[in-house]
C-alpha cells in the first residue's frame, strides 16, 4: 500500500492478541494514535473479537523514519461485553495480512457498531475508572 493509493476498502475481523500486539507496536513506535497497551490487555475480553476500519492515511511529515499510517476506527469488545470505539494508526504492512470480514451482512453491523458504541473515553468516565491511562 502506498500513501497515494485509496483507502483499502474492507473491514479487518482480529483477535484480542492480535489487537494488543497492534497496540504495543503502534506504542514502541510512538504513533499517535494508539491505546495504552496495558489498558487493552486489562480491558478486552480475552476470547473478543474486534474490528478495524480504515479511515485514512497518517502522514507524520515531522517523522520521516516512518511509513504512512492507516488510521483506523477500532471496534473493541470489552470483558463485560460492551463495546467501545477508539482509533489506532497501523503500518499498511501489518495491515494487509490481517483477515478481513468476508460478509457484506457483517460489514454493515460493524458500521451501526462504531456508529453507536461509545469512545473509550467516554466508556472510561461513564464506568467510574477516572481519567486513568488510555
Amino acid at each position: 500500500m502506498d500513501f497515494d493509493q485509496p483507502l483499502p476498502r474492507e473491514v479487518k475481523v482480529i483477535d484480542s492478541a492480535s489487537l494488543c500486539r497492534l497496540e504495543e507496536r503502534a506504542c514502541d513506535l510512538g504513533l499517535n494514535a494508539r491505546l495504552d497497551p496495558s489498558w487493552v490487555r486489562a480491558n478486552t475480553a480475552p476470547d473478543g473479537t474486534h474490528y478495524l476500519w480504515p479511515a485514512l492515511w497518517n502522514r507524520p511529515f515531522h517523522r520521516p523514519d516512518l511509513p504512512p499510517q492507516l488510521r483506523c476506527e477500532s471496534l473493541i469488545t470489552l470483558r463485560a461485553g460492551d463495546r467501545v470505539v477508539s482509533w489506532l494508526d497501523v503500518l499498511p504492512d501489518d495491515f494487509t495480512p490481517l483477515p478481513r470480514v468476508t460478509s457484506r451482512e457483517e460489514g454493515m453491523q460493524v458500521s451501526r457498531l462504531l456508529d453507536r458504541s461509545p469512545s473509550v473515553r467516554e466508556w472510561v468516565l461513564r464506568e467510574g475508572e477516572g481519567s486513568g491511562r488510555l
